[in-house]
């Protein structure tokens, strides 16, 4: 079972992102702050359980958590101000919107932009130690897996219903044919040899 709290002399809020290695789409980002001592057993890095489980855990979250906030960049941002940049704007975009007050901030990763002066810890595979890090992976990879859903219908030829944007094959032999679309990280190595790019959508 995962920890519940890293500290109990803080209030504390974890975050994590969603979409950071992928070709396609938003980056995207949640915090959530769960009460004192929560306790869900079924709590796990979102990588690590089933899509329908992501999912009742991704309504349980937002049922519990005393304040949440789920937050994208696009990909037009992303190629303007590169990934990492990229996903430290969007946690901090969700950390604004947390509406009850805190003084810790748990971060999955090894790198972060410090939010004001709030004390922020940075905890590698943390999505698979704390709680409140493992419920921001969760609403974030849920909320960015329906946006990709979503984007699949309008250009189904990239098949991001399967992929969600990662950079599979099927793809990139797709970016291959088709060219890139409006949704397409430009600043990416989009294809596997360097091969000019097609504007085409």
């Amino acid at each position: 079972m995962l920890k519940s709290n890293y500290s109990n002399k803080h209030s504390e809020v974890g975050c994590d992102e969603s979409g950071r290695g992928c070709l396609s789409g938003p980056v995207v980002a949640a915090a959530v702050m769960l009460p004192k001592n929560y306790n869900n057993t079924l709590l796990n890095d979102s990588k690590k359980i089933t899509a329908k489980q992501r999912e009742l855990l991704y309504n349980q979250i937002i049922l519990d958590a005393k304040s949440y906030a789920i937050e994208e960049v696009s990909n037009k941002e992303i190629d303007k101000i590169n990934i990492l940049n990229s996903s430290f704007l969007a946690m901090h975009k969700a950390i604004d919107k947390i509406n009850s007050s805190f003084n810790l901030l748990l971060i999955d990763g090894n790198k972060f932009k410090t939010y004001k002066n709030i004390k922020h810890v940075c905890i590698i595979k943390g999505d698979g130690k704390y709680q409140s890090i493992a419920a921001a992976s969760i609403l974030a990879k849920v909320h960015r897996d329906l946006i990709m859903e979503n984007l699949h219908v309008k250009f189904p030829e990239y098949h991001w219903k399967k992929n969600k944007g990662y950079p599979t094959k099927q793809h990139r032999q797709a970016i291959v044919k088709y060219g890139i679309s409006i949704y397409h990280r430009k600043s990416f190595n989009l294809f596997e040899k360097q091969l000019k790019i097609n504007f085409t959508k």
